[in-house]
């Protein structure tokens, strides 16, 4: 967060390195200030999901997740995305070393593929779903937000959809 005396009413953020700065006039209260920074979180989350990785980017991905929460050691032989996995965020063949990723997930905001790469390495780890998998799958800071990102993704696919409203 840096405030400044001579932004008067403009807000703004980027990224540096794995940090997030954000901007703000000075005058800002505090309450206005955490309202700002989690806009401009999900405004910058918004932006970052619209680039959508080649499966190089996201190989590479997976290594630099693998090293901060695993020590290196989840190390696939590949990863990629799939069109063919509909009902399933992700999968792992921990025997081949292999990690696809649904298409469904390009566009979504960047913690959330993060979070499904980082559950597919923890399989590579420990291939079901038990105490010591979930416990690996804690080191990662936002599964509980990326998981009730997903879910709230999964309810509204389940919502009748209306017709588009005309207007007239």
């Amino acid at each position: 967060m840096r405030r400044s005396a001579r932004r008067r009413r403009t807000v703004s953020a980027y990224r540096e390195g794995d940090r997030t700065v954000v901007l703000i006039p000075a005058r800002m209260s505090e309450a206005e200030e955490r309202r700002w920074v989690s806009v401009m979180l999900d405004k910058l989350a918004a932006q970052e999901s619209k680039r959508v990785l080649g499966d190089s980017q996201l190989a590479e991905r997976a290594r630099r997740l693998s090293e901060q929460f695993f020590e290196g050691r989840a190390r696939p032989t590949s990863v990629r995305w799939v069109t063919n996995q509909n009902t399933r965020w992700g999968s792992c063949t921990p025997a081949e070393g292999s990690i696809r990723l649904s298409h469904r997930l390009q566009g979504m905001p960047e913690y959330v593929v993060d979070y499904v790469l980082v559950h597919e390495l923890a399989h590579l780890l420990v291939p079901g779903h038990g105490p010591r998998f979930w416990q690996l799958l804690e080191a990662y800071p936002r599964t509980e937000r990326a998981r009730g990102y997903l879910e709230g993704v999964v309810a509204a696919d389940r919502l009748p959809h209306l017709p588009a409203a005309r207007e007239e």
